[in-house]
């Protein structure tokens, strides 16, 4: 988890990982991240820390903000049909 959080913090590549500092090499932090992304550990490990944090009374959804800027776009909106130009006059053909 360490080395996990280190280069999230930092921003470094996997191989920059200081193995001594973080206690494994970043190529198994990087293995165990994604072994633990396909268990599905990250939202059970999201909801243990809410629930903890609601417990203890530290949870104060007043200064909460949502980012959705993971959420995908959808090229060209909803519907996929045709836009009509804008333009006054249709361009002449260059064919």
């Amino acid at each position: 988890m360490r080395g996990i959080v280190y280069v999230l913090c930092k921003g470094v590549s996997w191989r920059d990982v200081p193995a001594e500092q973080v206690g494994c090499s970043g190529v198994t932090a990087w293995r165990r991240l994604r072994d633990w992304t396909e268990a599905g550990v990250w939202p059970q490990l999201h909801e243990v820390l809410l629930a903890e944090l609601r417990a203890a009374g530290l949870l104060d959804m007043d200064d909460a903000a949502v980012d959705g800027s993971h959420v995908r776009a959808l090229k060209g909106g909803l519907t996929p049909d045709l836009r009509r130009s804008t333009a006054r006059v249709r361009a002449a053909s260059t064919t």
